[in-house]
């Protein structure tokens, strides 16, 4: 995204707090357009801000939108429906931290800085939200058949050579 939304991710959270909007894909960090097809559409994102079950503060986003990433087997854009909710926990001290992510493996926390750049946590989860290696069911373009039609049989010509020579 071109400009960062800072925000005091502790306030945020006590205060209940929220903020979404949409986002072009044109607009979002290289990083990201780099493993897509095209850069058409938006990321609608929601960020809430609250105090969880054990009373600490907390951040919760939501992600929605309609992408095209590249197929790793035809290269064509195939599309992908981003649909993402994640909670974050915040603490105030890296033992806090450790103690808590030992007692729930499950548990995404990071360190609250005074100022948190809400922009770079959306880029984030979009990237962790992509597959690794998007792949067509059946790709539309027969790339791979077409590929393996021009070149010989290696065990073709291997049968050949095992053929005894007729005199």
């Amino acid at each position: 995204m071109s400009k960062p939304i800072l925000i005091d991710p502790l306030k945020f959270a006590r205060e209940g707090r929220s903020l979404s909007g949409n986002t072009p894909v044109a607009e979002l960090d290289e990083r990201i357009r780099g493993d897509l097809a095209d850069a058409s559409g938006e990321v609608s994102y929601q960020l809430d801000g609250f105090i969880d079950e054990l009373q600490r503060p907390a951040l919760r986003i939501r992600l929605t939108a309609a992408l095209n990433v590249v197929c790793q087997r035809c290269l064509d854009g195939m599309p992908f429906s981003l649909d993402t909710d994640s909670v974050l926990t915040l603490f105030v001290s890296q033992d806090k931290l450790e103690e808590a992510c030992e007692l729930d493996d499950t548990l995404d926390a990071i360190l609250a800085e005074p100022e948190f750049d809400a922009t770079a946590l959306i880029e984030d989860e979009i990237i962790m939200g992509l597959p690794h290696a998007p792949k067509h069911d059946e790709c539309g373009r027969d790339t791979l058949s077409l590929a393996k039609a021009d070149k010989p049989n290696p065990f073709a010509v291997l049968a050949a050579l095992k053929r005894p020579k007729s005199e």
